[in-house]
């Protein structure tokens, strides 16, 4: 620590009187407005406390009075990342990045800022220093596990996430982390699992190792007992949040009447920008697409960005929580397309992986966006992926999103789930008789059975020519952050398609919806 220190303030800070800290931290700089350290414990206060604006102006008086202290540009990039100010952000994280520091809570801070922004290259040394300084630290080595995994360092990850069980046998995220390694499972690591269920005590823990079980036992071929962790895990979740598909229903018919006649917006965009927009349900081939695009010497991937769903948002200024809600789809008639399609590139273009000319924007939920993204940049490209309804079923009902994410709780109930698929495949229907030719649409059934065919397609449409590196692109060593990190290391293969029939027997309900609203079941 640098400078003018109020010896108390961390040791009060700590304590967790956190209104006591704050009243002498105020007192602190009344005295002095040049104390940073006061400056810097106020910041701390006011963003665990929500409050933003007076965290961002405290942070920004620490970080002039010490430009050089690289704790304070730390958690100055982490309250800018918080903040959504992403360029920001990451230059404060360059910056502290560039100066020395022996405080792994520090690093793993800079970290995880460069993790937010897709910069997973400059992520990984500080991680692994972070874990280096303080193994026991199970949070440190959680991030440092994750990352390895999105560059296909197996083998270097489970290591981690054994190690943290080791630790902590309940650990719900490092046993959930190990299973989607795809490593081969035995009969010792099922034990292991079911062991820490009948421990655990944190709910949400408890889900993931239900998550965890179910992919055990599916690889040892123990299908019965894996549905019924499956069943239990999301009927856990589902009960744990607040969701009514009748919102999203609401939402794709607000959508389809919004773009139905007349463009809601001023068509008044001239970018010349061309993103790839791999839109279409998740666990459908969404990162393969995007992989095969991204090998091509003219593309790079900037991952699943929210730019576009972020943009919107601060295009209508609607005041409610929700990303996208029926107001918000009112708010944007009569702006600007243009200046939604600037505000798009500006958020994109803070991600290390959209600095091109073509980059692919791989946020699978970009569907809901389609009729925006067409008015706001018109030389863009989309892809969308389809797979057949069943497996997209499946696959989205057995993997397990960020517990905390609003985009897919639809995916914790198998008829939620079969709703959900119903409503996409109708309101692609809707966009590809309203922008024809716009959209160019992909079945991942045809994709792994005649790659080169169909990747040529796709190709074609975004205006690429044709480039044999993307065939090859399980060779691809670019980070993926999503659950899909290991199967695209791969070579193409059919072993996911029809992967729901194992469970027939399990599934009439859905099958049976699906037949009654015409739609087949692969």
């Amino acid at each position: 620590m640098t400078g003018s220190v109020q010896p108390d303030l961390r040791q009060l800070m700590a304590s967790g009187d956190k209104a006591r800290t704050l009243r002498e931290a105020a007192l602190a700089l009344e005295n002095n407005p040049k104390n940073h350290e006061a400056a810097f414990v106020a910041a701390i206060i006011f963003i665990e406390a929500g409050k933003l604006g007076e965290a961002l102006a405290q942070i920004a008086l620490a970080v002039t009075e010490e430009p050089a202290n690289v704790e304070y540009l730390a958690q100055q990039a982490r309250i800018l990342i918080t903040a959504r100010r992403e360029a920001e952000a990451l230059a404060a994280a360059k910056a502290a990045s560039q100066l020395t520091s022996s405080d792994p809570f520090v690093l793993d801070t800079i970290g995880c800022v460069f993790a937010r922004l897709g910069a997973h290259e400059e992520a990984l040394p500080l991680f692994e220093r972070a874990v280096g300084i303080a193994p026991d630290v199970l949070d440190f080595r959680f991030n440092l596990a994750s990352t390895l995994g999105f560059f296909g360092k197996v083998d270097d990850a489970a290591e981690q996430y054994e190690a943290i069980i080791a630790r902590n046998p309940t650990h719900g995220r490092a046993h959930l982390g190990l299973a989607g390694l795809r490593r081969k499972a035995t009969p010792a690591l099922v034990d292991k699992i079911e062991a820490a269920l009948k421990a655990v005590t944190d709910p949400l823990d408890a889900v993931r190792l239900h998550y965890a079980a179910a992919a055990a036992l599916e690889d040892t071929g123990r299908d019965g007992e894996a549905f019924a962790h499956l069943a239990q895990g999301n009927a856990e979740h589902r009960a744990r949040i607040d969701y009514d598909i009748t919102r999203d229903e609401g939402l794709f018919e607000a959508l389809r009447h919004t773009f139905a006649h007349t463009l809601p917006m001023i068509s008044d965009s001239v970018l010349p920008d061309a993103p790839i927009f791999v839109v279409g349900l998740p666990r459908t081939g969404t990162t393969l697409v995007d992989r095969i695009l991204s090998s091509h010497p003219q593309v790079t991937s900037a991952g699943e960005l929210q730019a576009m769903p972020l943009a919107v948002k601060q295009m209508a200024k609607t005041p409610s929580r929700l990303v996208l809600d029926e107001p918000t789809i009112a708010g944007l008639s009569s702006l600007s397309a243009q200046a939604l399609g600037e505000l798009y590139l500006a958020r994109a273009r803070q991600n290390s992986g959209a600095q091109s000319m073509r980059f692919v924007d791989k946020f699978p939920l970009n569907f809901l966006y389609i009729g925006w993204i067409i008015e706001a940049l018109p030389n863009a490209n989309i892809v969308c992926l389809r797979r057949g309804a069943m497996d997209s079923v499946w696959s989205n009902y057995k993997h397990l999103f960020a517990t905390g994410s609003p985009y897919y709780r639809w995916s914790y109930d198998l008829m939620d789930t079969a709703r959900y698929v119903l409503m996409f495949q109708r309101i692609m229907g809707f966009w590809r008789q309203r922008f024809p030719g716009r959209i160019h649409e992909i079945s991942y059934e045809q994709l792994v059975a005649d790659q080169e065919v169909q990747s040529r397609r796709m190709l074609a449409h975004c205006g690429l020519a044709w480039d044999p590196a993307c065939l090859d692109f399980h060779r691809n060593e670019a980070a993926v952050a999503t659950p899909s990190a290991q199967q695209v290391r791969q070579p193409i293969n059919s072993r996911a398609v029809g992967r729901w029939r194992t469970h027939e027997h399990r599934l009439g309900e859905v099958m049976e919806f699906f037949v009654a609203n015409g739609i087949p079941l692969d």
